[in-house]
């Protein structure tokens, strides 16, 4: 697909990107790239200490950037919508998408086909956050969107731009065998 091997380029080159993603439009970049990283938080005028959520393909890429525990996989297998789990201690990240205070990361296993194909093809998670201006509200589809943000991403991918999206993922966070909701 086109689409996806242009994307990648645009990926391996360092540059931010906007996506439709499992859940809504996304900013995105390699989330092992700390300077793209840093573009993705100066265009959501966000400050660097909130982290963002990542995107892994598959359960095996999963587990080369954090331990997952076996209450995780479960969640994971039973989970019908979208599920971001915070794991601790990444390996492999940029630093600056990692939670400084607890050394955390949220990730998600994309459970759509473009992402999943996207990820795979570029072989490294990717940042995947809402593609809005910090303390704005989420934009539900492409048109949505606020100009700023079309005008400061490097790539935008041509794809399902009529979609809209009503739903963000449920975020988990796990410590022990206690498991905690912090977005349902």
């Amino acid at each position: 697909m086109i689409v996806i091997n242009e994307t990648v380029k645009a990926l391996e080159n360092g540059s931010t990107i906007l996506y439709p993603t499992d859940t809504v439009w996304g900013l995105g970049c390699d989330a092992t790239n700390e300077e793209a990283v840093k573009e993705i938080y100066k265009i959501k005028n966000r400050e660097e200490s909130k982290s963002l959520i990542v995107l892994v393909s598959s359960l095996s890429m999963l587990k080369k950037y954090v331990t997952v525990p076996n209450a995780a996989i479960d969640l994971l297998e039973k989970a019908e919508k979208p599920t971001t789990i915070i794991y601790q201690n990444p390996t492999g990240i940029a630093k600056n998408i990692i939670n400084k205070e607890d050394n955390t990361l949220a990730i998600r296993i994309a459970r759509d086909e473009f992402c999943e194909n996207l990820i795979e093809s570029f072989g490294k998670p990717i940042v995947s956050t809402s593609a809005n201006v910090s303390g704005n509200p989420t934009p539900k589809s492409f048109s949505q969107i606020e100009q700023s943000i079309l005008d400061d991403v490097d790539y935008i991918v041509n794809l399902h731009q009529n979609k809209v999206s009503e739903k963000s993922s449920t975020i988990l966070k796990i410590e022990g065998e206690k498991v905690i909701v912090i977005r349902e």
